[in-house]
């Protein structure tokens, strides 16, 4: 029998290079400076079509997972290239707040779940689990280093382009990059499994392929999309606004924090997934989501002064950046580890629908009571902080994987 060739590491950074192109999502905080200024929208509205593609690609994951567990990740990727296309593309003929809604609130939340539903999966089944972390922390590193290129990018085409037109250049670029590399990925063939020297060898059944209705009536399901809520939203809160937060002390330049805090957001991302798989994903999240309590404490006097040192800015972003990246490499790793590869699509996808509920509700509170304070962030930092510490201590209810891990029911 001919080995078959391991493609691993291509599909790894073809599903990189697609999240690169998804991660538009972390540069709505200059969209959102720019869309007040055009169309002079206020209060809540600014972050509303943005909580709503959160909630949108969330809950896609489902549906989307599915789809890449049967149909395989090229289908599934391609379609999301085209529904996130076609969503900036219907946000740059108008500045109406419903087709803002339907454009960047749906149709980019649609094709976002559909993309990123199909990088991670297929890299995973090339791997070794001794690599799980990394993988699973690189694919996802590219949604979060995207505001690198799209932060200066975005300033670049809102000043020279304007807001509409700027929509549609990138709807036509992002689509050419998805339905291309959606077109490298593949899952290795059944019987397949990377032993740890990476040679093809043949597999043996698992005994954790889970499907959603046995995660749902176990309470580790319940705890981890609780812990996965205030993780995500509490990072997602400060993504959103970041650029605002920034501008009272950086000015013009606060794309700069958007830009520098991306690579926290992907360093995260890399970082957490090879310390878990050193000393365990759940030792690892503790730490993430304490250290992401203190920052969130850190950047009360920090943001609330008009001259505070614009190094402590970038910096406090980064390291927010960096723990919030965490919670994406970190949770689908533990998706992987105790509910298995098979229906890995769907499993994380119901799980991912914590992250879409966290980052629908902070940035919203956040909103409320940024306005209700005036332009300052100093409530939202208490409230996001105190949130996080009770996520922290939620994670010593989590049974270590082996002893939690159940056999599923002989058929």
């Amino acid at each position: 029998m001919t080995p078959t060739k391991n493609r691993g590491w291509l599909v790894a950074f073809s599903g990189l290079g697609i999240n690169l192109a998804l991660g538009v999502l972390y540069t709505w905080s200059m969209f959102k400076t720019a869309i007040e200024k055009d169309f002079g929208w206020e209060g809540s509205k600014l972050n509303d079509p943005y909580a709503l593609c959160c909630l949108v690609f969330s809950f896609t994951m489902i549906l989307a997972g599915r789809c890449q567990d049967k149909f395989g990740p090229r289908v599934t990727a391609s379609a999301g290239g085209l529904l996130l296309g076609a969503g900036m593309v219907l946000i740059s003929t108008t500045n109406s707040y419903a087709s803002w809604l339907l454009g960047f609130g749906v149709l980019v939340g649609l094709g976002i779940g559909f993309g990123y539903s199909s990088a991670t999966p297929p890299a995973l089944k090339w791997f070794p689990p001794a690599r799980t972390g990394l993988v699973a922390g690189l694919v996802v590193a590219g949604f979060g280093l995207a505001p690198v290129y799209l932060a200066p990018a975005s300033q670049f085409a809102l000043v020279h382009f304007g807001l509409r037109k700027s929509m549609l250049l990138f709807g036509m670029a992002f689509t050419a990059v998805v339905c291309g590399l959606a077109q490298m990925l593949r899952n290795p063939p059944a019987g397949f499994v990377a032993a740890p020297e990476a040679s093809a060898t043949i597999a043996k059944s698992s005994a954790n392929n889970f499907i959603p209705s046995q995660i749902l009536r176990t309470r580790t399901f319940y705890l981890l999309w609780l812990i996965y809520a205030i993780g995500a939203g509490a990072g997602l809160m400060v993504i959103s606004s970041v650029s605002g937060m920034a501008k009272k002390s950086m000015g013009e330049n606060a794309f700069i924090a958007v830009a520098v805090m991306a690579v926290g957001n992907a360093g995260g991302r890399i970082s957490a997934g090879l310390l878990s798989d050193k000393i365990g994903r759940r030792g690892t999240l503790l730490l993430a989501l304490l250290f992401q309590a203190g920052l969130m404490f850190a950047a009360i006097p920090v943001t609330s002064h008009k001259d505070a040192w614009p190094v402590a800015v970038v910096l406090l972003a980064t390291l927010i950046g960096f723990n919030y990246g965490a919670n994406l490499a970190l949770f689908p790793s533990l998706a992987k580890d105790l509910w298995g590869l098979r229906n890995f699509g769907t499993n994380y996808g119901v799980l991912f629908t914590a992250w879409g509920i966290g980052g629908l509700i902070f940035p919203k509170v956040q909103q409320m009571l940024t306005t209700q304070s005036g332009g300052r962030f100093q409530s939202s930092f208490i409230c996001a902080g105190t949130l996080l510490i009770g996520g922290a201590m939620l994670t010593f209810l989590i049974t270590p994987e082996r002893s939690r891990v159940a056999r599923p029911p002989s058929r």
